[in-house]
C-alpha cells in the first residue's frame, strides 16, 4: 500500500477512487492510500476535477513534519509512512 499527498487548486467533485483510503487533511490538500501507481491514482483524482484546475500528486514513503493539518493527520501518516524515513 502506498500514501500520495495531493494538492489542487479547485475540490474535487467526489473522493471516489482507486484507494482504500482518502483523507482531505486541509484546503487543497490530500492524502490517499492506495494499491495502484501513482499514474493510476493522479488520473482518477484529475479526472474528479473542473478542467484545468491545478494538481500535484506525490508519493509519501516517510513521515512529513507538518503542522495545522485536520486532527489525526499525522497519527494516520505515522500507521502507514517509516517514521523520518527509517526503512526497516
Amino acid at each position: 500500500m502506498t500514501v500520495y499527498l495531493a494538492w489542487t487548486a479547485e475540490e474535487p467533485e467526489a473522493l471516489d477512487g482507486p484507494w482504500q483510503e482518502a483523507r482531505a487533511i486541509a484546503p487543497g490538500l490530500f492524502l490517499f492510500e492506495s494499491s495502484e501507481t501513482l499514474s493510476v491514482v493522479y488520473h482518477a483524482l484529475k479526472w474528479s476535477l473542473p478542467d484545468e484546475a491545478a494538481l500535484i500528486v506525490s508519493p509519501v514513503d516517510s513521515t512529513p513534519k507538518s503542522r495545522g493539518m485536520a486532527p489525526g493527520t499525522t497519527t494516520w501518516l505515522r500507521e502507514r509512512t517509516d517514521p523520518a524515513g527509517v526503512r526497516s
